[in-house]
């Protein structure tokens, strides 16, 4: 009798108790995922309302200008020739540029005189100085007809300025035919004798036998007996 019985039978009311207690939690699950959800739909509903009632501004988007949209480059194959192209063309023109202006340059060289060497004034004095301190002879010239200031010296190899000190009151623009006597320096008066033909007259006083004519006003070289003939300072 004693083997048929159990050592540790479990109580009859803590076996009664354990479903009842699972299908609690179980409850308790439920109601709380049905509240999550329950709040989860009223969101969306919420949104989906703010949605619909949003106004979309479709002028603002229909009337955007071109200007507003971004600008994309285009690589463009031309470009680059173009580019190359028009280097060479600038290039070629600038060397053009240069040219000219060095043939421009050679040009002004060519045409430009060499500026004639004006002597110092104290040079000027000191060579009519020269002229006046030379030994030789004072002659009275009067002016005639076609004759001028500065034709005058240079028929007597003389320098203007030699001739202006020579004449210091006379003005070179204000001679007059046959009244203006000039004060001219000459070297000698020489009387031609036998034989004395220009050339050798010429050469006896070491001047030039033009310059012996030009002085005696002489076309032709022709000196008659008793002649006088004016010898110009050399």
């Amino acid at each position: 009798m004693n083997e048929d019985k159990p050592r540790n039978p479990k109580p009859q009311e803590e076996a009664s108790k354990l479903p009842l207690i699972t299908l609690g939690v179980l409850v308790a699950i439920i109601a709380a995922l049905l509240y999550l959800g329950w709040q989860y739909l009223s969101d969306d509903s919420v949104t989906a309302n703010d949605l619909t009632n949003t106004k979309v501004d479709t002028v603002a988007i229909g009337t955007r200008s071109t200007d507003d949209l971004p600008v994309v480059a285009t690589n463009d194959p031309e470009e680059p020739s173009k580019d190359k192209s028009d280097k060479k063309k600038d290039a070629a023109t600038e060397k053009d540029k240069k040219a000219a202006e060095k043939t421009e340059k050679k040009k002004d060289e060519v045409k430009k005189p060499e500026p004639k060497k004006e002597e110092p004034s104290s040079e000027k004095a000191t060579a009519s100085d020269k002229i006046l301190d030379a030994p030789g002879e004072i002659i009275t010239h009067t002016v005639q007809s076609g004759e001028t200031f500065y034709g005058i010296a240079n028929r007597y190899n003389l320098k203007w300025e030699a001739l202006q000190k020579l004449n210091p009151t006379v003005k070179p623009e204000g001679i007059k035919i046959g009244v203006t006597k000039l004060k001219v320096k000459v070297k000698a008066i020489h009387t031609v004798g036998p034989g004395d033909v220009l050339r050798v007259v010429a050469q006896k006083y070491g001047i030039s036998k033009q310059l012996l004519m030009q002085a005696n006003k002489k076309t032709r070289d022709i000196s008659e007996r008793g002649e006088k003939l004016i010898i110009p300072l050399k």
